[in-house]
């Protein structure tokens, strides 16, 4: 008998060992090394400046989303993964998550309310790649503000199916001068400029409006002029989604034309039908075009179906009047970084010593365009279900110093995020950082109140918007930022070393926790 329960013991042991294999069939002795620092001293200087001088030259023509030069970027790092012998989420030999774009031209349109003709640029701008078609209408529904939001609700009793609605800037106030939807004095992104048109179009869509008519006099200006230039400057390149729903026709308009609909529309808060004579007429002007993400990872020992996603844009501006912009700091710094941080898990699983929950590293494309890689992976395409994802740690522009920042010392990073949506997340990234790397930490850009709106402007709100948890490490801009001049030969490589250990020590301590980090905060 006892002879038996020994055999059935040394099975048992045999099998255990087995169920911790990666895909290389490396055994793994233990999820949490003694020395971890063996690792990150893999991610060094040296390999990071000779990848940026690579990666960030003229070879690559800026790699503009979609481009020749683009299409090189994505290769270069799919063969690094390949040599590392770090495997794809995808399939054996495809590192790449296809994301279907279009070149969206100025639409041929007519529009035409109550009598009055007005015209594109001028009085209104299309902020979709809508279907071609034609609207008739004697009907609108002015809603106010447009918010659907269980603090403040435009929405209630209101059926718009199949119809066209108004909407304003902005998001309503208390009586002590705090805002309805967060309670506090910070906005939320029913009003915070280029997020709250999609947020608005998409409440109106899913209520199932026919169309949108936006009423921002600010961001009119700031948008009408920049496409008017664009169709002048031998037409428009901006890209966007080829999206995998009907889109619904959605219009940002100035003044003028907002009060076509209601006169005292700045002030209406009331929602209302207002009887105006519509007729549109709307040409869709589209190019198809496509780009890449670059996917790759560590399947973890304990918890495989739980993941870190550590990610950074992989694309740039392109080329301008003959001249490359070669984006070393935007986003040059975080591609390589990444790809140094997969290279110290990859030592470590090599050791034995294998994370217990996956990593997956995620170069999107399209970021430069309005984050259209990172927003196809979370809104279209996730390749690792959101629910299985613990947390995103976003780089973006980390090898470069702020000019503009008067305080503290060089050896500093910019977080934004950390404690947004989990406190606990927050917590491991100051500990893991007073630990291992002694980088002043600044969360000047985390405020509520920024007026860059950082929060809301590289890859990682994408996650942050489901409720994901999420750091954005940055380094602020400078001189040279979107400028030819962001070149390899600026970068101060032993801040881009420090910076890069940080995160894969933070993504360390996040693939080894016993349990998963807690979300104790929800975005507004």
């Amino acid at each position: 008998m006892k002879k038996l329960l020994l055999l059935l013991g040394i099975a048992i042991v045999i099998n255990s060992c087995n169920s911790y294999k990666n895909h290389n069939t490396t055994a793994v002795k233990n999820t949490v090394p003694v020395n971890v620092t063996e690792f990150a001293s893999t991610i060094t200087s040296a390999e990071l400046k000779d990848m940026l001088y690579t990666y960030a030259s003229d070879e690559f023509e800026g790699r503009e989303t979609g481009q020749p030069g683009q299409k090189k970027a994505v290769e270069y790092i799919k063969n690094h993964y390949v040599n590392l012998g770090i495997s794809s989420p995808i399939s054996k030999d495809d590192y790449f998550q296809e994301v279907p774009l279009q070149i969206v031209k100025t639409p041929k349109t007519t529009l035409t309310v109550n009598g009055t003709t007005f015209k594109y640029f001028d009085d209104y701008i299309s902020l979709t790649a809508a279907p071609t078609g034609q609207i008739n209408a004697s009907e609108i529904v002015y809603l106010g503000y447009g918010i659907d939001h269980e603090n403040y609700n435009d929405y209630n009793d209101i059926d718009i199916n199949g119809k066209i609605v108004v909407v304003k800037g902005g998001e309503p106030k208390n009586e002590d001068g705090t805002y309805k939807i967060s309670g506090t004095n910070e906005i939320s992104k029913w009003s915070n400029g280029r997020q709250s048109l999609s947020t608005k179009r998409d409440a109106a869509k899913k209520h199932g409006a026919k169309a949108i008519f936006f009423m921002d006099n600010a961001l009119f200006n700031r948008y009408s002029g920049y496409y008017k230039r664009s169709a002048k400057n031998g037409g428009s390149k901006r890209l966007s989604l080829i999206s995998q729903e009907k889109e619904i026709y959605s219009f940002l308009i100035n003044e003028g034309l907002g009060k076509t609909f209601v006169e005292n529309i700045e002030d209406n808060t009331n929602v209302a039908s207002v009887t105006s004579n519509l007729a549109l007429n709307y040409e869709s002007v589209t190019e198809k075009t496509s780009s890449e993400n670059v996917l790759a990872y560590i399947v973890g020992s304990e918890k495989p179906n739980e993941y870190i996603i550590i990610s950074a844009h992989l694309d740039h501006t392109g080329v301008r009047d003959g001249v490359v912009y070669n984006g070393a700091d935007d986003d040059g710094s975080g591609t390589v970084a990444i790809i140094e941080i997969a290279e110290a898990f990859k030592a470590a699983v090599d050791k034995g010593y294998k994370p217990k929950r996956s990593i997956l590293f995620l170069h999107v494309t399209g970021e430069e365009k309005g984050l259209l890689g990172s927003r196809y992976y979370t809104d279209y395409d996730p390749i690792i279900p959101l629910e299985n994802t613990v947390a995103n740690l976003n780089i973006d522009m980390i090898g470069r110093t702020d000019s503009k920042r008067k305080e503290g010392n060089r050896n500093y990073i910019y977080l934004i995020g950390s404690d947004r949506l989990s406190t606990e997340l927050h917590n491991i990234s100051e500990e893991v950082n007073t630990k291992y790397t002694n980088i002043e930490l600044d969360y000047k850009y985390n405020d509520e109140n920024d007026p860059s709106r950082f929060y809301y402007r590289s890859d990682h709100y994408n996650f942050a918007k489901n409720n994901i948890p999420v750091i954005f490490y940055f380094n602020g801009t400078h001189a040279d930022y979107h400028k030819p001049t962001d070149t390899p030969d600026k970068i101060e490589y032993d801040l881009l070393e420090n910076r890069a250990r940080l995160v894969f020590y933070t993504a360390w301590e996040l693939a080894n926790r016993d349990k998963r980090i807690i979300v104790d905060k929800a975005i507004n």
